[in-house]
């Protein structure tokens, strides 16, 4: 059985302890006790969190944990010297530690993630790396692993910090049924951006919500303004005024972003050639992805290729 140990603090996070169901499912499929979840703060006892109400917890203790993950904040609060030190001692003795979004903090401060890989809320990534300059931050990611060290975004991104820990212990069926079970969709790879096309769009009527899901479904297709108009029940040009109006974009540089971010997830997640992708995500050849590409990053495909793959 593996011990985790969740650090928390005053006002943490309440969401990061959305991350124990992923637990507790895995010990459901698996049909024995995988997993035991323990909750630790500097004193023990009651411990507020971000939500106002307040959570039991364990005093930290010298016993080892297999797993020992630092809840994060919305404030990127100061972190106490006593928990700096209880993460200098202990955490190097598991098997794996870690953070969710602001802990990165507390493992920084202790010295854990010099020379190391390491992700947080994409808002405080800035201060994080001016703060600790010795940490290759990566702002833009869901989580990272480096070694035994894994490090996650803000928010949601604990789940797929959870399911991944599952993978890597159970395999990826078992992580696969957990995130059934959580009604989410298998987890996001660690190198996918914290940012979303859907999310800044946020369009406000189920018209154009309807619209871009169809688009983003189906992108190999050719998506014109006429067959976009068409799923929305509009007119085009009705449907390119409302669509520019609620987006801020007009209906061609929205699919282009949304076949965009497609290709780099899948470039990202390996096996995939370029010729492949842009034909794939509807950009039909590599010269027109290259472009499209370039205006978005500033870089051509096979360089965000090449720098996944490293």
């Amino acid at each position: 059985m593996q011990e985790i140990g969740l650090i928390v603090y005053p006002d943490f996070q309440v969401l990061g302890l959305s991350m124990c169901a992923a637990f507790e499912l895995a010990n459901a499929i698996a049909g024995r006790e995988v997993y035991r979840v323990s909750l630790l703060s500097d004193g023990g006892g009651l411990v507020r969190t971000s939500a106002g109400f307040a959570v039991d917890t364990q005093p930290l203790l010298t016993r080892s944990f297999d797993t020992l993950i630092v809840m994060g904040d919305n404030h990127a609060t100061s972190i106490s010297a006593q928990l700096v030190a209880y993460l200098g001692r202990c955490a190097p003795a598991s098997r794996r530690f870690g953070s969710i979004c602001t802990g990165a903090f507390a493992l920084a401060e202790a010295g854990l993630l010099d020379g190391r890989r390491a992700t947080t809320h994409w808002c405080h990534a800035r201060d994080f790396q001016r703060s600790y300059p010795r940490i290759k931050v990566e702002e833009d990611r869901i989580f990272i692993n480096d070694g035994k060290i894994w490090t996650s975004a803000g928010m949601s991104a604990c789940v797929d910090l959870a399911l991944a820990l599952v993978e890597q212990d159970l395999g990826s069926d078992v992580a696969r049924q957990v995130s059934r079970q959580l009604v989410v969709y298998h987890r996001r790879a660690g190198g996918q951006s914290q940012f979303s096309v859907m999310l800044e769009l946020q369009p406000r009527t189920d018209r154009i919500q309807a619209a871009l899901a169809y688009a983003k479904e189906n992108l190999k297709a050719e998506l014109s303004v006429n067959d976009l108009a068409e799923v929305a029940h509009l007119s085009p040009r009705q449907f390119s005024r409302v669509f520019q109006a609620e987006t801020g974009q007009s209906p061609a540089k929205a699919i282009e972003n949304l076949r965009v971010e497609s290709a780099r997830l899948m470039m990202e997640s390996g096996g995939h050639l370029i010729d492949s992708v842009a034909m794939i995500t509807g950009f039909g050849d590599r010269e027109r992805m290259r472009r499209a590409f370039i205006r978005a990053y500033g870089q051509p495909p096979q360089v965000i290729q090449r720098a996944s793959r490293a």
